[in-house]
C-alpha cells in the first residue's frame, strides 16, 4: 500500500478540489478523491455543505480545503463589517464607475461584502472546528504554512494534513512543520500559484523531500488528463491535485456564461493577477483585467479587501450577464489553469475520472511499451 493511500484511503490518486460539493461527491463515488474549498462558507454553511457530502459520497474518502494564509495583520476582533469600512472610497468609486459604465446594476449596500472572511483567526478556527467534526479523511490549507493547530488537529483525530507550495523551500518548511502531504503546485494552476512551472517543480520538490522523510507528493498546475497524471507519477508524484478540470463539468458551480468563455479559451487566455484576492491568482483574463491595469485604476487591496470588493461584483457582473448583457459577458471571469486550451466540452465529474482512468492507464501501456522496445 502507497502512503498516500494509507492517508487518505483514495482508490485512484487523483484528487480533485472544487467549490462544488456535487463535485466532490461524484469524483469520490467514481473511486478519485474530492476536495470541498470552503473559502466562502461560513461555519453554519460548511456544516450543512459538509452534511450532504457524508450523505452522496458513500461511504468513499473526501476532504476539505481551508485558506489561512501564513502572513496577515488579521485579529479575531476584524470583523466583516469593520473590514469593510477600511475599504477606500477611491476603490468604491473604481468599482462603481466600471459597473455602472457596462450596464450592471448593484446597490451601495452590496458594494463591499461584509461577510468575515476565513482567513480571520477566529474564523479559520471555527471553520476547522466544523470540518473535524465531520469524516474527512484530508484537510488541506493553501498560501503559507499550515497553522500548528491544525496539523495538531490532525493527528488527533487522524486526518492528514496537507499544504499547497509553489517553490522547494516552502516544501522543505512545510516538512519541518509537520504537514503529511505536499501539494506542490506549478505557476500553470488556476488560483493562487507560484510561478515556478510544473515540470520544474515536481522533481526539485520530490527530490528534496526525499531526504527528510517519507511525504506524498501530488502534482498541481495545467493537469487536465490521464496522460499528464502519468507524467506527473513519472516524476516522482504519487498523485494529482486537479481543479480546473471541474470547471467544466455538469456539476461544477461556474455559471453557463464562464464555461462557454472556457471552451473558447486557448491556455494564453489566463492572467496571473491580484485583481480578484488581492494575491497573485491565475483567472481567465477578461475585461475587468484591461480595467484595473488601466491608467485611471486605483491598484488593487491586499487580501481580504480586494476579495470583499470584488466578489458582489462579480456576482452582479454573473446575473448580468445572464441577462444578456454583452458588456457584463465581456467581464466575466474566474479562476482557472492554463490548461484551460485543453478543455473542449461540457462533462459529468463521473465521466472526467473515468476518461482519467482510461487515459492514464493508456499512457502507463504505452510507456511500459517503449521501454520494452529500447
Amino acid at each position: 500500500m502507497s502512503r498516500l493511500k494509507e492517508l487518505t484511503g483514495v482508490e485512484f490518486p487523483l484528487f480533485a478540489f472544487s467549490h462544488c460539493r456535487d463535485v466532490v461527491a461524484a469524483v469520490s463515488r467514481a473511486g478519485g478523491f474530492g476536495v470541498f474549498g470552503a473559502t466562502r462558507c461560513s461555519p453554519e454553511e460548511l456544516d450543512m455543505e459538509l452534511r450532504w457530502i457524508d450523505e452522496h459520497v458513500d461511504g468513499k474518502p473526501y476532504g476539505v480545503d481551508l485558506l489561512i494564509p501564513e502572513n496577515h495583520a488579521l485579529g479575531d476582533d476584524d470583523s466583516g463589517e469593520a473590514l469593510a469600512a477600511r475599504v477606500p472610497e477611491e476603490h468604491r468609486a473604481f468599482i462603481r464607475d466600471l459597473l455602472a459604465r457596462n450596464g450592471i446594476n448593484i446597490s451601495e449596500e452590496e458594494l463591499v461584502s461584509t461577510g468575515t472572511p476565513s482567513i480571520v483567526p477566529k474564523r479559520s478556527e471555527e471553520l476547522m472546528d466544523v470540518a473535524f467534526r465531520h469524516p474527512i479523511r484530508l484537510i488541506a490549507n493553501a498560501l503559507g504554512i499550515a497553522p500548528p493547530s491544525m496539523i495538531e488537529r490532525g493527528k488527533k483525530h487522524g486526518v492528514a494534513v496537507a499544504a499547497l507550495i509553489g517553490a522547494k523551500e516552502h516544501a522543505l518548511r512545510q516538512v519541518h512543520a509537520g504537514v503529511d502531504i505536499l501539494v506542490a503546485q506549478g505557476g500553470e494552476a488556476g488560483g493562487h500559484c507560484g510561478e515556478v512551472s510544473t515540470m520544474v517543480l515536481i522533481p526539485e520538490v520530490v527530490r528534496a523531500v526525499k531526504k527528510i522523510r517519507d511525504v506524498p507528493v501530488l502534482a498541481a498546475g495545467g493537469i487536465m488528463t490521464g496522460e499528464q497524471m502519468a507524467a506527473s507519477m513519472a516524476m516522482g508524484a504519487q498523485g494529482v491535485w486537479t481543479g480546473s478540470v471541474w470547471l467544466a463539468s455538469t456539476e461544477a458551480e461556474t455559471s453557463e456564461a464562464f464555461r462557454e468563455k472556457m471552451i473558447r479559451a486557448r491556455s494564453r487566455d489566463t492572467v496571473r493577477s491580484k485583481a480578484r484576492t488581492g494575491k497573485p491568482s491565475r483567472q481567465l483574463r477578461s475585461s475587468w483585467h484591461d480595467a484595473w491595469e488601466g491608467d485611471t485604476s486605483p491598484g488593487s487591496l491586499p487580501m481580504p479587501l480586494m476579495g470583499m470588493l470584488s466578489r458582489p461584483a462579480f456576482d452582479a457582473i454573473e446575473k448580468a450577464a445572464a441577462n444578456g448583457n454583452q458588456a457584463a459577458y465581456e467581464l466575466v471571469s474566474y479562476w482557472v489553469g492554463q490548461g484551460v486550451g485543453l478543455i473542449d466540452q461540457v462533462r459529468s465529474a463521473t465521466a472526467i475520472v473515468q476518461e482519467f482512468k482510461v487515459e492514464f492507464a493508456d499512457a502507463v501501456e504505452n510507456l511500459m511499451g517503449s521501454l520494452e522496445e529500447a
